[in-house]
């Protein structure tokens, strides 16, 4: 992790300190691990690392630029709009099985830590996964979700009541003061 990055995380577990979080989950991917025990720290809780909320596997497009991406990967941006998670990344994850995996997780930390909150470090793809998922949009929204890094994404699970959207990708915490 860059030291803009742990600099990030560290505002991140900062601004949810005012949180009475119960646990904290994490991608297994190092800078997750990292940002997800900036969160746990000051609630002296362990970070739980859990292999299904790791990014997904894009296979031939990984390390690509957009433009890179853009120019040798076209037909699979159209797929994606037509196909939606009947897409396969050449080389990588089906999306359809992706967002089966992420979204197995969610209901995981929902189940173990009812009348808690829980707080889930992850990456790009599977917050805006997540997002698109609970709120019942197809995953040919997925471009439609944008989310910054060490941002704060929060949804509401209730049994009550589908999943709802109380914050989407805030990083007021992260401006410079």
């Amino acid at each position: 992790m860059s030291e803009k990055g742990r600099a990030q995380a560290e505002k991140l577990g900062a601004v949810m300190r005012d949180y009475l979080l119960t646990a904290v989950y994490s991608s297994p991917l190092r800078r997750a691990i990292d940002t997800a025990a900036a969160v746990a720290g000051p609630h002296g809780l362990e970070v739980v690392s859990d292999p299904d909320l790791r990014e997904i596997h894009v296979g031939e497009m990984e390390g690509m630029s957009l433009e890179t991406f853009g120019q040798n990967f076209s037909q699979f941006l159209v797929d994606w709009q037509t196909k939606g998670d009947a897409v396969d990344f050449k080389g990588g994850e089906n999306l359809g099985r992706f967002r089966d995996r992420v979204w197995a997780a969610v209901r995981r930390i929902v189940e173990a830590n009812r009348g808690g909150d829980a707080a889930v470090v992850s990456h790009y793809f599977v917050t805006a996964t997540v997002v698109c998922t609970a709120l019942g949009m197809p995953l040919t929204h997925l471009v439609r979700v944008r989310i910054q890094p060490s941002s704060l994404t929060i949804l509401e699970f209730n049994e009550n009541h589908p999943p709802r959207l109380l914050l989407l990708s805030d990083i007021c915490h992260l401006k410079e003061q």
